[in-house]
């Protein structure tokens, strides 16, 4: 019988299951799904390849976890990051548009961008559309404060300043550069949609 470092077979589990969520992320976080096999997470967990099935029965339902445990990570950061920006809806436009450039900087996009290319996307896109949406309810929310009355709407728009500065990002442009006229376009943006 294998050796147990836990209180519980119970735990024994679940951080059997977080280490092979991690070393799944670690790939991601390399740039590429194709790296995501069963082989390649036992290597990194010094599991056995056939061990990984007992916690994921294929490559796309583990893919599809790491994406579902990494969005609750990305709408707590826009969330605190706005938080933080204050009342006025310009702030927390302005903070939003950070938070996700600052997510983009850190890493934490290449796991959606790796997933978004994998032959398996389709899949994986749902989860990952969702965790968009949340990531849109705080804008959505400074928007409708700010007296748009068409909040979802421009927010997707103002989601294209980020995505655009994300491509700017990956392509190796300055970061300050880019989040700095990022933000200072979607604030000023914001003149066109407040209520008179």
């Amino acid at each position: 019988m294998p050796k147990i470092d836990a209180a519980t077979v119970a735990d024994h589990r679940a951080q059997q299951r977080a280490a092979l969520l991690d070393a799944a992320r670690e790939l991601l976080a390399e740039g590429d799904a194709s790296r995501v096999t069963f082989a390649a997470v036992a290597r990194r967990t010094g599991l056995a390849r056939n061990s990984v099935y007992k916690y994921f029965p294929d490559r796309q339902h583990l893919l599809t976890e790491v994406v579902r445990e990494a969005a609750p990570r990305w709408t707590e950061r826009i969330h605190a990051a706005l938080a933080a920006a204050g009342d006025s809806p310009q702030e927390r436009v302005a903070a939003y548009v950070t938070a996700q450039l600052e997510m983009v900087r850190d890493g934490e996009h290449r796991i959606a961008r790796a997933t978004a290319d994998d032959q398996e996307a389709a899949a994986l896109r749902a989860g990952a559309d969702e965790a968009h949406r949340a990531l849109l309810d705080p804008l959505v929310a400074a928007l409708r404060d700010l007296g748009d009355d068409a909040p979802l709407m421009t927010a997707r728009l103002l989601q294209g300043f980020v995505n655009a500065a994300t491509t700017a990002l990956e392509a190796g442009a300055d970061y300050d550069a880019v989040a700095d006229r990022a933000v200072r376009l979607a604030v000023a943006a914001l003149g066109g949609v407040a209520a008179t």
